[in-house]
């Protein structure tokens, strides 16, 4: 986790911005909106690779930094780092940093409401995947969601 970034706004944004006490937090305020707005789960159909990311935003002042776990998981991507470097492009775009977890597989079948969990990642390592079941449970409560793990 670098603190390059919470550094520099933080002390960038006094200089940039008169009266910058106020605007800082309204920054972190802001970024903290940012960081509930990330959808939890976004997974593709079928069979494809997925990787368990935590989403930090800013530290606050009394040293807590706010943090949320994703699951994300696209057929497009070859790799799992294909789907992190996505991922974490796009929320370091909106002020945010991540951590990938680790990655695995998932076989999503929703016309059977059915999802399997299972595998590892050869660059990030096995996800928790009893972790990942609780995030997908919250976008398909209605599914059966199992964890394995056997298979790559």
């Amino acid at each position: 986790m670098s603190s390059i970034c919470r550094l520099g706004i933080k002390h960038l944004l006094p200089k940039v911005v008169p009266g910058s006490n106020v605007c800082w937090r309204t920054f972190a305020r802001m970024v903290d909106a940012k960081l509930d707005a990330v959808p939890v789960v976004e997974i593709d159909e079928g069979i494809f690779k997925y990787v368990l990311i935590k989403v930090y935003g800013k530290e606050k002042t009394d040293g807590s930094e706010p943090s949320k776990l994703i699951v994300r998981g696209f057929d497009r991507a070859q790799w799992h780092s294909d789907i992190y470097d996505e991922v974490s492009s796009a929320l370091l775009g909106l002020g945010l940093e991540t951590e990938c977890l680790g990655g695995g597989r998932i076989e999503n079948r929703p016309d059977l409401k059915q999802i399997k969990v299972y595998g590892y990642s050869q660059g990030y390592g096995k996800a928790d995947h009893t972790e990942t079941r609780r995030l997908l449970l919250t976008k398909y409560p209605d599914h059966n969601i199992t964890c394995s793990d056997e298979g790559y």
